[in-house]
């Protein structure tokens, strides 16, 4: 065991060092490295399954299971990924990035393999914060009616990324505060043991009134209803007892919890005293010399602030992530006006509606692949209704260093026919404060997609009023009257796209560019007055290609204006794994130079050599 405490010190040390370089989730992985080796003593992957909720704490399991020497290249381009992958180790049993979604893959895992007649021991683990989504309740109560032994490992630390809230978090919490009993009734328990001759058979008689007294006073528990058996609550740094009781709950034959208290950044005193800062680290950069543009995030929370001086009705709703969605400061000047429903998007989007129909202005701040699980709440709760819900998805496009469970491609296919709800793309930060101040005085559902980076310089058209549904054009490079070639975009990819000008400009070809701004409803007049009598159109999406507005405008652009010359530019289907938002961009053709390139192919000019 000295070896195990030993090796958990060196597992620390290679996470810190690492993220140091590198980025990543730091304070949440310090928190399960007790935990990570004493599953790895007590199971034996990957013929036992762990599964990890969201994944993000998966970098002690994946030092532990043969991926040391490649772990300095974690969240890198082609290195390995910050959560778990099935292809990329037998050890990772479930891809995983979004929350609440463990029981359910543990339990499908355990009943196949009881339907082949396998006696695999599978473990699934969860955080206090994951726990606040409904899906995992719904698992439970599934696992409850199978009555197979899966196992769920509850690492209550009282965080996701902020601070847990709700009902949840507060039984929770009343759970823990038993820990200062569990410790004394372990010194009672040695200590009545150790009394000679009498010691045994006392220590069976206070174990058996203890219980006789416990089931009559406290019949009932959250996961004893659900079908669990319970234990805990356990010291989760505590690696003795936790590899004992993990030995004994996998001979146990039925469900259970083992509710395990850890301390979120343990053993790194920055992460300890702040885990929220510490929970995701961005990598080491070298200095640019001059104070960076804001980001993107950071211009939707200062408009949020501003706004709410001046709109009373003005409320704000996020699920866990008011950091992340730049709320923070929104929630320190108007506590009363945040709503943090823990990680409960779908709930978001109904509170929201409610919220709305009572004659409030919610703001819905969820990244855009977490939006993926508010479809139907979207359309059947707000847009059938027509309320007025405004939807700002931070991370839409391109997303940096998470890989492909965190890219936001998908949402405007996935919102565009959702009646009445208008998608707008802003490109700039001042564009993105006007689309937000337009959106709540729209009177009907309004989605605002913005990426996860910096934003671009402003430009005069960016300062131009928000007409539904109409583009603007942005400008051009070089010479004048209009420009043989016309580049089609929307949000930050318009930056790319006057960048693409300037490089065309350089080979001698104009290009003018034209904003769209809204991605529904589309200006289709705009656009086709815009391509008559142009050479080449290309249109630019930072999304999926497939049923993209690219591909609607290029097919209109040939049906319309007979052009040939006319291509589209988007992300392919399946996500590229990890990068920065500069590779993942060039990797689809869609920064600066991809633009160029390929509207110079459409300009017949032959491609530069490299």
């Amino acid at each position: 065991m000295d070896q195990a405490i030993e090796l958990a010190r060196e597992v620390r040390r290679v996470i810190v060092d690492t993220v140091a370089v590198n980025g990543g989730h730091l304070a949440s992985n310090l928190g399960v490295v007790e935990l990570t080796i004493a599953l790895h003593r007590v199971f034996s992957t990957p013929a036992d399954s762990i599964v990890w909720d969201v994944g993000h704490q998966c970098y002690a399991h994946k030092l532990l299971t043969g991926r040391l020497d490649g772990f300095q290249t974690i969240r890198r381009a082609g290195g390995l990924s910050g959560f778990p992958k099935r292809s990329e180790s037998p050890h990772d049993a479930f891809d995983t990035g979004h929350a609440s979604t463990s029981v359910s893959a543990a339990l499908g895992l355990l009943a196949a393999d009881r339907a082949r007649g396998g006696t695999a021991s599978v473990v699934a683990v969860i955080g206090d914060g994951a726990l606040t989504g409904g899906m995992a309740y719904e698992a439970m109560s599934h696992a409850g009616q199978l009555g197979l032994p899966l196992i769920v490992v509850l690492n209550d630390n009282s965080m996701s990324i902020s601070p847990n809230v709700g009902a949840v978090s507060r039984y929770l919490t009343r759970l823990t505060t038993t820990a200062r009993y569990q410790k004394l009734r372990r010194l009672a328990d040695r200590a009545m043991l150790a009394i000679p001759v009498a010691g045994k058979p006392l220590f069976r008689a206070v174990m058996r009134a203890k219980k006789s007294v416990k089931a009559f006073f406290f019949k009932e528990s959250l996961f004893s209803d659900l079908g669990f058996e319970y234990a805990g609550p356990i010291d989760g740094h505590n690696l003795p007892v936790l590899c004992e009781v993990l030995a004994q709950v996998k001979e146990l034959g039925k469900p259970v919890v083992v509710h395990l208290t850890t301390k979120k950044g343990k053993g790194h005193t920055q992460a300890e005293d702040d885990p929220t800062a510490w929970h995701g680290v961005a990598p080491a950069r070298r200095s640019n010399g001059g104070s960076p543009r804001p980001t993107f995030t950071q211009a939707f929370g200062a408009a949020m602030l501003d706004l709410a001086e001046r709109e009373p009705d003005l409320v704000a709703v996020t699920a866990a992530m008011a950091e992340g969605t730049g709320l923070s400061a929104f929630q320190k000047r108007w506590p009363a006006r945040l709503y943090d429903v823990g990680i409960a998007e779908a709930h978001a989007v109904t509170f929201a509606a409610g919220l709305a129909a009572g004659g409030q202005k919610p703001v819905v701040a969820i990244y855009s692949t977490f939006m993926q699980r508010c479809v139907d709440q979207v359309h059947h709760d707000v847009a059938l209704e027509n309320l007025p819900v405004v939807f700002a998805l931070d991370r839409s496009g391109a997303v940096p260093d998470d890989g492909e469970t965190h890219q936001g491609l998908y949402d405007i296919q996935i919102f565009r026919g959702v009646p009445g709800l208008a998608i707008a793309a802003p490109a700039s930060a001042g564009e993105l404060a006007a689309f937000l101040s337009w959106a709540l005085h729209r009177g009907a559902p309004t989605l605002i997609r913005f990426p996860k980076g910096e934003c671009p310089p402003e430009t005069p058209a960016y300062a131009a009023p928000v007409d539904e549904g109409r583009g603007v054009a942005v400008g051009h490079a070089g010479g004048g009257g209009r420009a043989p070639l016309l580049l089609v975009s929307s949000g930050a990819l318009v930056d790319e796209c006057i960048r693409a000008a300037a490089l065309l400009a350089e080979r001698g070809v104009r290009a003018d560019v034209f904003h769209l701004r809204f991605l529904k409803p589309l200006d289709l007049d705009g656009f086709l007055a815009q391509a008559a009598g142009r050479a080449a159109v290309l249109i630019a999406e930072e999304g999926v290609l497939t049923g993209s507005v690219a591909m609607d405008l290029a097919a209109l652009a040939r049906q319309r204006l007979g052009l040939q010359a006319v291509a589209a530019l988007g992300f392919d289907e399946r996500p590229l794994a990890q990068d920065g938002r500069a590779g993942l961009l060039s990797k689809a053709g869609l920064d600066a130079a991809g633009i160029a390139r390929r509207a110079a192919g459409l300009m017949g000019i032959q491609a530069e050599e490299d």
